[in-house]
């Protein structure tokens, strides 16, 4: 896996160094483990997926990571974007909406020695703002707009990278907060489930975008 993502683009070695020693197959139910290491995204509880690794590793690629970052990720999902990001930052910040998820990704990570994550259930697209500012922020779901909120939690210098766009496809977006300014990047075209909350998809709506 490691191999095929640095033929891609991914050329930061710590990310691709990161990725080599996190056991992906942890992180999805044992009877898709034959396809953990495999480029496509995966589902887990709760209709959720874990996203296939090009796309971690172009988003932690992207925030340009640093050992003294503090660092916000919405959607914690399965856990296993958390424990890249807890090898590569000081601390990250991690809001999951399904309590059932965070709960399994906590058991696991805390089973992995990981000491410098924080948990929280709740309405990612509010972020954490009595931890803010944030040097970095991820969002792993998909905004039909960036959250005002995130802008706001986000430090002058950071970067944030989320999906914008429709419920079906996006556009993965680099945002660089630089004297006060924000400047967007486009990185790639993708497909994640809907960012739900209250600066982001109703619940219906996204209940709707899972139907055949």
């Amino acid at each position: 896996m490691v191999r095929y993502l640095a033929t891609q683009g991914i050329t930061d070695k710590s990310v691709l160094d990161a990725m080599l020693r996190i056991p992906r197959h942890l992180f999805v139910a044992n009877a898709l483990w034959d396809q953990a290491y495999a480029d496509h995204p995966l589902p887990i509880a709760q209709n959720q997926t874990i996203s296939q690794p090009y796309i971690v590793a172009l988003m932690t690629q992207a925030l340009q990571l640093t050992k003294s970052d503090r660092v916000l990720e919405i959607g914690t999902g399965s856990g296993y974007q958390t424990a890249i990001l807890a090898e590569l930052a000081k601390h990250i910040y991690t809001i999951e909406r399904f309590p059932q998820l965070s709960q399994q990704a906590q058991k696991l990570l805390q089973a992995a020695n990981y000491s410098n994550i924080s948990y929280r259930v709740g309405d990612g697209t509010l972020g954490w703002p009595e931890e803010a500012p944030f040097d970095k922020i991820i969002v792993t779901a998909a905004a039909p707009e960036v959250p005002r909120s995130l802008l706001a939690q986000l430090a002058d210098p950071g970067r944030m990278v989320i999906p914008v766009g429709g419920r079906q496809l996006q556009m993965l977006l680099l945002i660089r907060r630089e004297n006060q300014e924000f400047i967007r990047e486009e990185l790639c075209a993708c497909s994640f489930l809907p960012l739900v909350g209250k600066e982001g998809w109703p619940e219906e709506e996204s209940v709707e975008s899972k139907s055949p």
